[in-house]
């Protein structure tokens, strides 16, 4: 739980710093906006025309419209998407480059699944795409507690927990009507974005709190199992079966005779991703999937190094760690603006990333020297702090390309960001929800599974809106704008709250069972959701003109 809990946290502090990282798109002594509407994508920005009449352009004229209009300059990242398409690309082959466009931003998901759960509020970063992080927040609860929650129940109908359900549920209920009166009155305070982390905060505290009490109420030890589903082993017990069974690390494979392990063949055993044990007993989707996640893992292992508390030695590889001190602030200066840090020249004469090398190389070979290959040092902590900062920049790196590659995709077909938050970056940012909370459900454990899909998401909103718009303030001006000029933000937010108020009021009305009727009753409200919001999208439905 310890590496895992901390890519969590670098990740939700991996979005914090890119939110307060863009400080040229507002001046001093006017009100951060972040738009959350549809067409606009900045009310309170005057930046001219917007860079989706690009479309309407001759094709001779696109490049040089997409070079000379600020809206379609992409904060950030690496590669210039709009360039690329409308400039490196002719015309007749924009459909090539769309389709290239795609599958890196499904590499992009596959990127962000292996490093963190929740990127989608890194839109924050940027007026102009706020609205994917307010289609993304909204998109991924409704999809969460209806598609997710309503697929566990028809995989395995199940008896949910009363009082878990009902103190998530509650919670959530009252952060999507925070929201919803902040999108009403169109801004955002200091003290109500103090007050979302401050809602977060007790809500962590009374889930302690409770499952304190229910224990003590219980007695010591977990609570027996239900007859719908197993026990749960212990960590003894995992350990007995994986050797009884030849797992992964079983008796079958240690070596008869203690040995001491060389430098060499401890880094490359653990430069290793792939378990070819594991990948014996593996599916073939299994492992094509795996394929797919090699290079990430491979470059993840250079670069950011982990402290693991349940193991033994820390996780304490000497000669990885050693290279990680120089891996790490190397991966910092060149994620940073885009690598413009890391370019920077001292003087005129000496790069930056130079210096942090050398400087990097030589408290590596100090403590290659200094320790033992069987025994982490004292300040192994420290490696711990690296590998938090490493994996935050990784998320950032990522993330900002994954924005920046969907405002591209939007402004080629001329979508709202807000669509596309509700749809590719909701889903996105959902799929490991949904694979690890369905297997759950498979391997007989639907109520942890369904405790997690409404428990989980409520970190997204409060934290999410929270943290972003307390980033954004600056000392002037302690006020953000929210300002929803699109009827389909508020198709996202009554949605979202009629979805909780459906299961807060039919889950006790079923006195708790909940089966397969339950689970197409929410699949179905999804799927009616989605076709209403496209409609709005292409404006089939639309407010009357007054």
């Amino acid at each position: 739980m310890g590496p895992l809990w901390a890519l969590r946290v670098a990740g939700a502090l991996s979005v914090a710093g890119v939110l307060a990282g863009h400080d040229g798109s507002q001046r001093a002594g006017q009100p951060a906006a972040l738009d959350a509407g549809t067409r606009g994508d900045g009310v309170g920005h005057d930046r001219g025309v917007d860079c989706r009449e690009v479309r309407k352009r001759n094709s001779s004229e696109r490049c040089r419209f997409v070079r000379g209009t600020p809206d379609c300059r992409l904060d950030g990242g690496f590669l210039d998407y709009l360039g690329g398409a409308f400039c490196t690309f002719p015309s007749s082959l924009l459909p090539l480059s769309v389709s290239l466009y795609a599958l890196w931003l499904l590499y992009l998901f596959v990127i962000l699944g292996v490093t963190a759960e929740k990127f989608a509020v890194v839109a924050f970063s940027d007026p102009r795409t706020a609205g994917l992080a307010v289609g993304a927040i909204f998109g991924a609860g409704i999809f969460v507690t209806t598609v997710v929650a309503g697929g566990i129940a028809l995989v395995k109908p199940f008896a949910a927990a009363s009082r878990p359900f009902l103190r998530d549920v509650i919670f959530y209920m009252v952060a999507v009507f925070l929201t919803f009166l902040v999108l009403y009155f169109g801004y955002i305070t200091l003290g109500e974005a103090l007050g979302y982390l401050g809602l977060y905060v007790f809500y962590v505290f009374t889930v302690v709190l409770c499952t304190w009490i229910h224990r003590w109420q219980r007695g010591d030890g977990p609570p027996p199992p239900g007859p719908w589903e197993p026990a749960i082993p212990t960590d003894a017990e995992e350990q007995e079966s994986s050797g009884t069974n030849c797992g992964d690390y079983g008796e079958e494979y240690r070596p008869l005779l203690p040995y001491h392990e060389t430098s060499l063949h401890i880094l490359s055993t653990a430069l290793s991703p792939l378990d070819k044990h594991k990948w014996r007993r593996k599916p073939w989707y299994w492992r094509l999937f795996k394929v797919l996640k090699v290079p990430v893992e491979l470059v993840l292992l250079l670069t950011v190094p982990v402290v693991d508390p349940d193991k033994d030695d820390l996780n304490w590889k000497r000669p990885l760690n050693c290279l990680h001190i120089v891996t790490g602030p190397l991966l910092c200066i060149f994620t940073l603006k885009s690598g413009a840090y890391g370019l920077y020249q001292i003087q005129g004469v000496f790069p930056v990333w130079a210096l942090v090398a050398l400087a990097g190389s030589v408290l590596a070979i100090i403590v290659f020297v200094t320790t033992h290959n069987e025994e982490p040092p004292k300040y192994h902590c420290v490696f711990a702090f690296l590998g938090f900062l490493s994996s935050a920049m990784w998320i950032n790196a990522a993330a900002t390309e994954l924005v920046n590659i969907l405002r591209t995709l939007g402004i080629i077909f001329e979508l709202s960001n807000t669509v596309l938050g509700l749809t590719l970056l909701a889903w996105g940012n959902s799929i490991g929800d949904t694979f690890s909370d369905l297997t759950m459900a498979r391997q007989g454990y639907p109520r942890m599974a369904f405790s997690a899909c409404f428990g989980g998401i409520i970190f997204n909103i409060l934290v999410g809106v929270g943290l972003g718009c307390l980033l954004q303030m600056t000392n002037s001006q302690m006020v953000v704008k929210l300002e929803p000029d699109s009827l389909l933000v508020w198709i996202l937010a009554g949605a979202l709250g009629l979805s909780l108020v459906f299961s807060f009021v039919a889950v006790p009305a079923q006195c708790f069972q909940l089966g397969k009727a339950y689970g197409t009753c929410l699949i179905l409200y999804y799927l009616v959701f989605l076709c209403v919001a496209l409609l709005t999208e292409f404006r089939v439905i639309h407010l009357a003109a007054t």
